[in-house]
């Protein structure tokens, strides 16, 4: 982890995140920064033609068979208690001991017992799931959202949490802990995860991306509400079609 985490600051990640999330300023006036929409709207095309390929749009099913409720839970809970240990990093650089201490417990509680994590013994022992990310570490410290940007396959970001995924991706231990074929395995598990979650939310996701008059637009604002909801950040009403340039 050690090795991993100097590996990142060599590179410039962390430097680069706080100059990089801080630089973007909100048009005066205007809830959120979308100067790149054009773009966005182009990889949200395409994300939306690769999750109606893999998963179906509500009228045709996809090429992704559908997981039994139980075992989607459990690719569900595998892959966040792999990625507790990377929460506990975070928490440690947002210097909050305790929810670190208590992830930790977590995630012996549910390696053990929880048989490696597909079952969650620690939530019904009254240790509740604590997840974080880089992207709220940087916002901690004081950095702002940036402007507002959609990933390819990833979906909607912010120039802070897109900087924080790279970085958790450095700092995560099991990244440098866990030796091959078993690195290989926790990919396989996050992917299986990520359709499981897709499963389990289809009727949102499909109002979203299939039902809604503009679906970018729709996913912009869900996005920017939750994530500041999530950090703890003024959560109000921002119509989804704004134009914050006036435009």
């Amino acid at each position: 982890m050690v090795s991993r985490f100097y590996r990142a600051l060599r590179l410039g990640v962390i430097p680069a995140a706080g100059l990089l999330a801080g630089c973007a300023q909100v048009p005066e006036g205007a809830d959120f920064s979308d100067p790149y929409e054009a773009k966005n709207r182009g990889v949200h095309e395409t994300n939306v033609e690769i999750d109606r390929t893999l998963f179906g749009d509500g009228q045709r099913k996809g090429i992704v068979p559908t997981f039994p409720r139980p075992v989607a839970k459990g690719f569900i809970n595998f892959a966040s208690n792999l990625a507790a240990p990377g929460d506990v990093v975070n928490r440690v650089l947002q210097a909050k001991p305790k929810p670190a201490i208590e992830t930790t417990l977590r995630f012996v509680i549910n390696t053990t017992i929880g048989i490696g994590g597909l079952f969650d013994p620690a939530t019904a022992m009254g240790i509740e799931k604590d997840e974080t990310d880089f992207g709220e570490t940087l916002a901690v410290w004081g950095s702002g959202e940036g402007d507002y940007i959609v990933l390819p396959i990833l979906g909607p970001s912010t120039e802070r949490d897109a900087v924080g995924i790279v970085v958790d991706l450095a700092l995560d231990p099991l990244n440098t802990l866990l030796p091959s074929p078993e690195s290989t395995y926790a990919l396989g598990a996050a992917a299986a995860s990520s359709a499981a979650s897709r499963q389990v939310n289809a009727d949102l996701v499909e109002s979203i991306l299939y039902e809604s008059a503009d679906g970018y637009a729709q996913a912009r604002i869900i996005y920017l509400q939750n994530r500041r909801y999530e950090l703890g950040e003024d959560v109000y009403t921002i119509d989804p079609y704004e134009d914050p340039y006036g435009r």
